[in-house]
């Protein structure tokens, strides 16, 4: 049973908490004709607007915003916001006091404007000094099935889904690696709505629930990375995958290039997968009509764009705090061994994901690199005189971090333990030694991973997570 509590712009309904100024709330309404409704520690201004009709806004039309100041409200909140386009829907997260969460979501009527509001309002200075974050929403309808018999086709799979769970719209499985009679241990599950994928996790999460005969394991599936239409329209490499695994580099190279010889500049190959680089995009875009379902060495292969990924961008964006209420997501790492892999078989791009998202899918495609040319000259520099920005690696923002705070560095202690298939699984215990006033000192993440840097960066940024929770230890 949640609690709703509904503002009027006659004053009748009250604002839980009410330290924020309810009149100008209430003007805004006025204003606007905007409804407000506030249940499940959360404030919804509008969704729908006045005059709305059909359906909401598809997937891809809301932000997230992160880094709000705990005393601001709608008020301001929605003037700034509106710069970018019409609002269909603003979810301010509300704490029990009736000061924010620091974070919201914001909904617009189109992709178009959700895009224009990222790129002229992140890093925004809302107030003096206080600059919030904007990035892309992942409203996940996909969800991680595991531990699922390798013999099982997808027609059996799907079925079985449908039976015990509602919404159920696709399901993606994928050839074992080495026997492409049998599937990887694991499927996607594709529901037609967040809260239809949020209502099946639900059912399914219980250890006890079995599908024929086997205790499945379920979880969130990382969200593919949304990459804006421009980037999109540059991007001259293929992504390949459900390749054998002695499918070799120079065979995958020949192949593309028999439709037109010359026009693949270089093969990456990586386990049964493989990205192809071309000269020209127009030649990229032919080969992935030629190519996508053709057999290669016996295996039948799936070819689409290759999407890049900034890992910079896409680390602040997690550790910004995209967390959403309800939506349920766990601390966890993305897994690339057979029957663990939470990405649709691409290896992430960073491998922790935070409280709320997953991290997104495919490499970076392009490191972005600059040529050293004799005479240039070089200076010395610590790397503590850098700016967090110069930092892609979590461990190393940490240490960053504490130096900031004049601590000693952090101190990492590694654990290990067995899975029950036999895997050895990590997890690094991290130690702050400095914070000596009662507060937690040590942090360790919940999850385990299979790679040492995997669980030494899921340590530091879970780490990094919980420190900046607290106000006075600045980021």
């Amino acid at each position: 049973m949640h609690e709703e509590n509904k503002v009027a712009p006659n004053g009748c309904g009250k604002i839980r908490g009410g330290t924020q100024n309810e009149a100008a709330l209430l003007a805004l309404m006025e204003k606007t004709g905007y409804s407000m409704v506030q249940e499940n520690g959360q404030r919804k201004f509008g969704g729908p607007p006045p005059g709305w009709e059909g359906p909401p806004p598809p997937r891809g039309c809301e932000v997230f915003v992160g880094k709000i100041p705990r005393d601001m409200y709608e008020d301001e909140l929605v003037p700034v916001f509106e710069r970018a386009g019409k609002i269909y829907e603003f979810r301010l997260m509300m704490e029990f006091s009736g000061e924010n969460r620091g974070y919201a979501f914001v909904m617009y009527t189109t992709k178009e404007e959700a895009q224009l509001a990222i790129k002229i309002l992140n890093n925004y200075e809302i107030r003096p000094g206080k600059f919030i974050g904007v990035c892309v929403s992942l409203d996940n309808c996909r969800l991680f099935i595991g531990a699922i018999p390798k013999e099982k086709k997808k027609e059996e799979i799907l079925n079985e889904m449908k039976k015990v769970t509602e919404g159920v719209v696709d399901v993606i499985v994928y050839p074992n690696a080495t026997d492409k009679t049998k599937n990887r241990g694991f499927a996607f599950v594709e529901y037609e709505s967040h809260r239809a994928a949020a209502m099946a996790r639900r059912r399914l999460i219980p250890g006890t629930f079995q599908l024929w005969g086997h205790t499945i394991q379920v979880d969130w599936a990382d969200p593919e990375k949304e990459v804006d239409e421009e980037t999109m329209q540059r991007v001259k490499v293929l992504y390949v995958r459900n390749l054998m695994i002695s499918t070799t580099e120079d065979t995958i190279k020949a192949e593309f290039n028999k439709f037109k010889p010359g026009v693949v500049e270089r093969v990456k190959k990586l386990r049964d997968y493989a990205f192809v680089h071309f000269f020209h995009r127009d030649d990229a875009i032919a080969a992935m009509s030629v190519m996508n379902g053709k057999c290669i060495d016996g295996a039948s292969i799936e070819v689409t764009l290759a999407k890049p990924v900034n890992k910079e961008g896409t680390w602040k964006q997690h550790f910004n705090g995209q967390i959403s209420p309800g939506s349920e997501n766990l601390l966890g790492f993305p897994n690339k061994e057979d029957g663990h892999q939470k990405s649709l078989g691409k290896p992430a791009s960073l491998p922790v994901r935070l409280n709320g998202q997953h991290s997104p899918g495919p490499p970076e495609v392009e490191r972005c690199t600059y040529s050293f040319f004799p005479g240039i000259k070089l200076t010395p520099i610590s790397m503590y005189s850098l700016k967090p920005s110069h930092f892609s690696s979590a461990a190393m923002h940490l240490d960053y971090f504490c130096n900031k705070n004049n601590w000693a560095p952090p101190e990492y202690y590694l654990y290990s333990t067995t899975s029950q298939d036999g895997k050895i699984l990590l997890v690094y215990k991290v130690l702050i030694p400095s914070i000596a006033d009662g507060s937690q000192s040590y942090f360790m993440p919940d999850k385990l991973c299979t790679t040492v840097e995997g669980a030494k960066e899921l340590a530091a940024q879970f780490t990094l997570l919980h420190l900046g929770k607290h106000k006075r230890f600045q980021l």
